[in-house]
Parts: C-alpha cells; sequence; structure tokens
C-alpha cells in the first residue's frame, strides 16, 4: 500500500534519503509518523529491517495498530515488543521485519545481545526531545550499525540550545527539518486553535497563608546569605546545584546549613502547592511532614508562622482556579475536554469536585500510582467512545495519545517546560478546531512559568534554524565529512547513497 503524502512530507522523505540522519520538526496533528510510515514502507520494499520505538506502551500499541493498517502488513511483517512479553518471546518477535517497541526494552535486549541491532536497517525515533542523558535512545542509537538511518520525530525539542545540540549529537543527526505551524506548506493542513490565559486572585486565607510561609522563607534565607551564601530560590535548577555545593562541601557549619536549606526546600514546595493548588494538596504535604522523623520538619512545623498557615489553609475553599474551571465546564456541557494538573494530589480532589457538579470524569495517571497500562488503555477507548467527558491528566497523557475528538485542553496550571507546554496543547486541535485555555494565580510561580515557558517556546524555532544553518551544510558530501557520528566514529557511511538504497 502507498501513502498519500501531502507536499511537505513528501518534501521531509525526500530530504531524509538526500541527507541522511534526520531530525523532524512538526507540530502536532500535522502527520509526522507519516513521514516515518513512508520511509519504513521503502524500507519493507527492499525487505530490510524497521525499528520503531516509541516512550510509552500505550503509544506504542497505538502506532503498531496505525503501521498495520496504514501499510496493510500482515500479523508476521510487523510485531508490537515490550517489556510485559518475557524475553524468550521476544527474541521470536525479532524475526519481523519491523518492529515496534519501547526503547527500554530494546536497550535491555541489546545489552544481552536478544535484539538483532546489526540487522536494523531504519531506526525511528518517536519523541526523540527525550533523547539526551541516560535516557534508552541514547544508548541504543550508539549500538545501531553505521548504515542504519536514523529518523529522529518530535513536535517540541525545546528551547534550550544546549540541549537541542545534545540530542542532534546523541543521536548522530546530520540534518534538520522544521515546519511552524504558520509555515506556508503546513498551514493549509492545522486546525484553529484559540489560546487564552484565565487570570484568578488568590483567596484571602491562601493570601495570609502564602505570606507566612514567605515570612520563614526569608527568615532560612538570611541565615544563610548572612553564614555563608545567598540561596537562589528562585530557580529549582540553581537551588538543587546550592544544596549539591552544601553536600559536599567542608565547613563545621555544614550540618547549619544543610538544616536551613531542607527547610527552604519544604517551604519553597509548600509555598507552590499553595499558590498554586490550593488547600487540600497543602495540607496533605504537612501531613507527611507531620510523619516525617527529620528534625527539620518538625523544626518547622514548631514554628507560629506554620501554625497560622495551616489555620488558614484549613478554613480556606478550593482554589479559586477550580471554580473557573467548573465555569469553562459547564459553559461547553458535552465537550470533551483533558484537564491537565502537575500534582496527584490535586488530580484526584478535582475527581471528588467534577463528581459533586456532575461532570462525567476519569482520572489518567501513571503506573507509580496504581494504574496499569490496562487501566491506561481502557481508559482511553472509553474517552475515544464518549463515555466520559473530562480527562483529568497528569503528564503521562501529554505525549502522542491519539484521542480525536478533544474539543479543549485546559491547564489548571502553566509549567515552565516549553517541551511539555507544546505536548499538552497538542493534544486539541489535531483533527477539528480547539481551546486551549491556561489557569493562572496573579503574583504567583504560575505567572512566572507561563512567562518563562511562552520565551523558551519563542526561542525554540530560532535555535533550531540557526543549528540547521551551523552544523549541517547542504552539500551531502560536506556533511558526511565533516559531521560523523561523535557517538560512533565507524557511522562515515550513515547516510550514504539512500536514493539509490531505496529506489
Amino acid at each position: 500500500m502507498s501513502l498519500d503524502l501531502r507536499p511537505y512530507q513528501e518534501q521531509i522523505v525526500n530530504s531524509v534519503l538526500a541527507n541522511g540522519n534526520t531530525l523532524v520538526v512538526l507540530p502536532t496533528g500535522v502527520g509526522k509518523t507519516h513521514v516515518a510510515l513512508a520511509l519504513i514502507e521503502k524500507t519493507l520494499r527492499q525487505n530490510k529491517n524497521s525499528l520503531f520505538l516509541t516512550p510509552t506502551k500505550p503509544l506504542a500499541r497505538q502506532h503498531h495498530t496505525t503501521t498495520t493498517k496504514l501499510l496493510g502488513v500482515g500479523s508476521g511483517a510487523i510485531s508490537l515488543v515490550t517489556g510485559e512479553i518475557p524475553q524468550q518471546k521476544r527474541s521470536s518477535l525479532y524475526t519481523s521485519k519491523i518492529i515496534v517497541s519501547t526503547p527500554q526494552t530494546i536497550k535491555n535486549d541489546i545489552g544481552k545481545r536478544v535484539y538483532p541491532f546489526q540487522n536494523t536497517w531504519l531506526a525511528v525515533f518517536d519523541e526523540a526531545h527525550r533523547a539526551v542523558g541516560d535516557y534508552a535512545y541514547v544508548k541504543i542509537a550508539e549500538s545501531l550499525p553505521p548504515n542504519c538511518l536514523r529518523l529522529a520525530l518530535t513536535a517540541s525539542p525545546g528551547g534550550d540550545r544546549a540541549r537541542v545540540k545534545e540530542v542532534v549529537r546523541n543521536l548522530g543527526i546530520q540534518n534538520i527539518e522544521v515546519f511552524g505551524d504558520s509555515d506556508p506548506a503546513v498551514l493549509p493542513y492545522m486546525k484553529t486553535l484559540s489560546k487564552q490565559w484565565l487570570p484568578v486572585d488568590l483567596s484571602p486565607e491562601l493570601k495570609k497563608a502564602d505570606g507566612d510561609l514567605l515570612s520563614l522563607i526569608n527568615h532560612h534565607s538570611r541565615k544563610l546569605a548572612d553564614s555563608y551564601q545567598k540561596p537562589p530560590i528562585t530557580s529549582k535548577k540553581q537551588f538543587m546545584l546550592y544544596g549539591k555545593r552544601l553536600q559536599t562541601m567542608r565547613h563545621p557549619a555544614r550540618f547549619a546549613f544543610l538544616s536551613h536549606y531542607y527547610a527552604l526546600m519544604h517551604l519553597l514546595h509548600l509555598q507552590e502547592l499553595v499558590q498554586t493548588q490550593g488547600p487540600h494538596p497543602s495540607l496533605n504535604y504537612i501531613n507527611k511532614l507531620r510523619a516525617s522523623p527529620s528534625r527539620t520538619a518538625a523544626g518547622l512545623l514548631s514554628q507560629p508562622e506554620m501554625a497560622s498557615a495551616i489555620k488558614e489553609l484549613s478554613k480556606a475553599g478550593d482554589h479559586p482556579k477550580t471554580k473557573k474551571l467548573l465555569n469553562l465546564l459547564s459553559s461547553a456541557p458535552g465537550k470533551k475536554t483533558i484537564v491537565f494538573v502537575q500534582y496527584r494530589d490535586q488530580i484526584k480532589r478535582l475527581k471528588e469536585v467534577l463528581d459533586q457538579n456532575n461532570h462525567t470524569s476519569r482520572i489518567f495517571v501513571g503506573k507509580r500510582d496504581g494504574f496499569t497500562r490496562k487501566m491506561q488503555e481502557e481508559t482511553i477507548d472509553a474517552f475515544r467512545r464518549g463515555e466520559f467527558n473530562v480527562l483529568i491528566a497528569s503528564s503521562i497523557g501529554e505525549e502522542g495519545l491519539d484521542i480525536p475528538a478533544v474539543d479543549s485542553v485546559i491547564f489548571y496550571e502553566p509549567i515552565p517546560s516549553e517541551i511539555r507546554s507544546i505536548q499538552r496543547r497538542g493534544r486539541a486541535g489535531r483533527f477539528k478546531d480547539g481551546s486551549v485555555y491556561v489557569l493562572m494565580a496573579r503574583g504567583t510561580r504560575d505567572e512566572y512559568y507561563y512567562w518563562a515557558s511562552r520565551r523558551r517556546e519563542e526561542k525554540m524555532r530560532d535555535i533550531l534554524l540557526s543549528l540547521k544553518k551551523e552544523l549541517f551544510p547542504k552539500n551531502t558530501k560536506e556533511i558526511q565529512q565533516n559531521h560523523p557520528n561523535p557517538k560512533n566514529q565507524n557511522n562515515k557511511n550513515t547516510g550514504q547513497s539512500l536514493l539509490t538504497r531505496f529506489q
């Protein structure tokens, strides 16, 4: 079966064949998967093997179904392989020409020499922005043979230049193809996606609790600033690095410094819960502190400011964003909506509130919350069939899952990650017009996270285009000479004669 490709998809496929290992950046819902399937189909015609990697089991199952249907291949030609299948049986499945799998499974089976990686002719890395650090994609890319063509797909590689370069380096990328949602080639295929941010004000009780916590935060910050160094409390990344320096320093007052640091760590997290989530997650966290044997936790709980904050939280109602959420859902009865929520305690609370207000909803979370793969699949299938209207999801719902009929996406809170923001928004507007709403508490971290994500998104396209110009000259021969895969210096022939290979 031949795929009916759109012009920009054909352009990308031809670019891959001409230039070798390619990072493809396309908006969600405009057919990244079709680019992969076109190359898999060409590989299949040559009687060669393809590997289609994707981060989660539900997404792997989805890609297996799509590939089988669109390429019209029989069950013997394609296999779905996950860690739930015993290794002995996985070995027999690897005889298929097309393998759809999760990366950790393939990484493990390469290490145990169960997966015949040396026979892989084409490797597709879905959600390729994950290929950093020690994620399984990195080890797999190192292990693949020199003549294996790599196709990296993502809607959101990130707004950090160093991170994007790491993805490029780890996957041995030799070419970048990027299309934004306003590109003329893509625009005719984009659905209208309206975006609104909806500010709310904290209630008097939450403001008072926030002020009590701020007083304690200032106290511990001053102690560290006076004795050692001012802690960078406005940046989580810098704050964690500051803590690592304290842990490794040699100083007679190190334990006193660490006591103030850990107190700040608890207080900053609690303040974020108060500002962005409301009383229920905040009081649950305080109960965890009560159950902790830590002296730091006990010291915090003994402070009058903490007692005052607890009193205010105990009499506060739900966060004002909850009322705004209910108003949004009531204004569009019967519409299919995904509500993304950062914290598990708040997910549970919102489920209770929606049930009380006669909104049909279900929770969609990860396995660490006792939510099995089967439960995830059943929930998505029920949502797709319209058995309920509101899916309350953690980050597990951000990437790739095909839920065609979503009318709107609601962020219960902004998130600073531009990658995750793009992934969340991409759940709406895929097959019909949609809406995105971002709930935001004024004067809190919500505002900081919202603007941080916006700035990084705006930088992302510029970073990609400048990297393409900097790293990859147009001449294919020059690419092969000057940009071998740093992870595998034997990879000099990657992409060589690809046009003839697939003819």
